[in-house]
């Protein structure tokens, strides 16, 4: 089927003001990228953006961390798990602040296009490269994750092709960041963070006023609540909880800090800010707002979940799994599955209505009875979704079963009015959009900077890095896209990418903690033990993937264990050697 098949046969499933509303939108900030950054740029222009205010740099930041991801799978995550999920954030204030002390002021010194030239600087090209080489990986997989997390719910939901829109979602993007590069990215990120937070402010509010009348706000928080949504914050240490205090205090906080201090993708937004001041407010304004934001994003989670009491679900989110089903042997069985659903969720709506209506009149002691029959009946209807989950893999074993990423996305497009389905689906795909042009962006100038111009850029002018610059671009975006084709679901999208990072981020962290705390380390010391340290993160994930009962470390924690590990072990091998011809250049000496 061609793409204009493609769009005229999928038409019906949104109305022309939702497409028309969807289209614009996009369509304004892709011309507005290429507007404003029209005309010949430099070298520096181009990658580092270079005259950004605060706020720029503020929204810049926080749009490239709220990727689709964030807003398909966050009120998910809430609807299943609850609240806990926000204090996976409590970390990045400390980091910001390390962040703003430290790394800021080098950076700005040095007058570096990348994190990685700091690097060569203070070590080696060999340590620089490592560390560029180690951040393409990762990052260039992340690209593609951020591309396929929008299509792959919306090819689901819609029906639209996947590889479509993986190709469409893409080149929107080459488009803009191809143009006008660094500031480019900037420039959208704006506009695109309105869009985002006015979709869902508008989502929130909407859910409320569709709860029952007899439900107020208060009495919303207290059914959540009553329902394990509303626990925040979890003191119990155990290494096998993902999000608890310490986990987000000790693992989160070197994830954030790596993320934000050594990944080109976020430094390459406080680089273009216009002074070391204009760097650190835009950081800051990022530290104090995201958890908040965070938190309301999890809410409206919350407040979807708290809706679904009182109206019907289908039994699996996922409306390709349960197609794959019905479509198979065991479609009778998944039927019966359906109808014990269907009369489990009018029972439990019946009980909740009534329910709210106690918690209005404050009768304490039948609320309290009442609560734990629905208790009991949110259990019931959980055990018939496990039920149904174990039907889908018999009848289709590479399907998708999990289907907490589904769940917002169900509820935009079944109960919101029509013009609003449009502006969220353009949420979803802006947001896509924003991540993916600053990791094509971070992508195109580490490539350019620290391999490209390091090892073949001697005698090329100013204009011929502009171009480099630019084919790069195309090029990431290209293997971006197709990699997004072909990666599947994990448990959760969101996590896939923390996961993705953490294989990486510890070690990165490590060197360059290395490089500005341990000025007794050189390079050959750093660049061996990052080697290991790298080797045994890795194999402690696959040793934990492989699910043969031996668990060493969640994924969280391995961004400390890459850190701490990689600092060791250069202690260890620097402590024995006394080759005085390794000594470190000054990072911070006037030339």
């Amino acid at each position: 089927m061609g793409i204009a098949d493609w769009f005229s046969g999928n038409l019906g499933e949104l109305s022309m003001v939702d497409w028309f509303i969807l289209a614009s939108t996009l369509a304004f900030i892709v011309l507005y990228g290429v507007y404003k950054t029209r005309g010949k740029q430099t070298s520096e222009q181009y990658i580092k953006g270079g005259d950004a205010r605060w706020w720029t740099v503020g929204l810049s930041v926080m749009a490239t961390q709220a990727s689709a991801i964030t807003f398909l799978s966050t009120p998910g995550q809430a609807y299943t798990d609850g609240m806990e999920f926000v204090q996976f954030y409590f970390g990045l204030p400390i980091a910001v602040i390390i962040i703003c002390v430290t790394f800021i002021p080098i950076y700005h010194k040095l007058k570096v296009y990348t994190a990685y030239e700091f690097l060569e600087k203070r070590f080696d090209v060999k340590t620089r490269s490592l560390a560029s080489i180690l951040f393409l990986i990762q990052r260039g997989l992340a690209a593609g994750i951020t591309i396929y997390a929008p299509a792959i719910i919306l090819s689901a939901v819609l029906n639209w092709e996947l590889k479509y829109l993986n190709i469409v979602i893409g080149i929107l993007v080459i488009i803009y960041t191809v143009s006008g590069g660094t500031k480019a990215v900037n420039v959208t990120q704006k506009q695109q963070m309105i869009v985002i937070m006015a979709g869902m402010v508008t989502a929130f509010v909407l859910i409320v006023t569709q709860l029952p009348d007899s439900v107020s706000f208060d009495n919303a928080l207290t059914m959540a609540g009553n329902a394990d949504k509303m626990k925040i914050l979890d003191f119990d240490f155990s290494l096998d909880d993902r999000y608890n205090v310490w986990t987000a205090l000790f693992g989160a906080s070197f994830l954030m800090l790596s993320y934000f201090g050594t990944d080109q993708s976020q430094v390459q937004r406080y680089l273009s800010g216009k002074s070391v001041k204009q760097m650190r407010i835009g950081l800051l304004f990022n530290g104090l707002l995201k958890v908040p934001m965070q938190f309301f994003i999890l809410m409206v989670g919350v407040m979807v979940f708290v809706f679904y009491q009182f109206n019907s679900t289908p039994l699996n989110f996922n409306p390709a799994a349960e197609k794959a089903v019905l479509e198979s042997e065991y479609a009778s069985d998944y039927k019966e599955l359906q109808q014990a659903h269907t009369s489990i969720l009018q029972e439990k709506q019946e009980k909740q209505i009534v329910y709210g209506k106690l918690l209005e009149n404050g009768t304490s002691a039948e609320s309290n009875l009442l609560s734990n029959e629905l208790k009991d009946l949110r259990n019931t209807e959980e055990l018939n979704r496990e039920k149904a989950r174990e039907l889908i893999t018999k009848a289709d074993p590479s399907a998708e079963t999990n289907d907490k990423d589904f769940v917002f996305i169900n509820f935009i497009l079944n109960h919101l009015p029509k013009g609003l389905i449009g502006l969220l689906l353009a949420v979803i795909i802006s947001a896509a959009m924003s991540s993916t042009a600053s990791e094509l962006n971070a992508l195109s100038s580490t490539t350019t900077i620290d391999i490209y111009k390091r090892f073949k850029g001697a005698g090329k002018d100013d204009d011929h890095f502009v171009t480099a610059s630019k084919w790069f671009t195309l090029l990431w975006g290209i293997i971006a896209i197709t990699f997004a084709s072909i990666v599947s679901l994990f448990d959760n999208l969101i996590q896939l990418v923390n996961i993705i990072g953490s294989l990486f981020y510890g070690t990165i962290l490590g060197i360059f903690l290395v490089a500005f705390y341990f000025k007794q380390i050189k390079g050959r010391a750093i660049f061996i033990a990052a080697l290991i340290s790298e080797a045994v993160v890795v194999a402690c994930y696959l040793v934990d993937l492989a699910d043969n009962g031996i668990k060493i470390l969640p994924f969280l924690w391995l961004n400390p264990l890459g850190a701490l590990l990689t600092i060791a072990l250069a202690l260890i091998i620097q402590t024995g050697w006394s080759d005085s011809s390794l000594k470190p250049q000054p990072i911070l000496e006037d030339k």
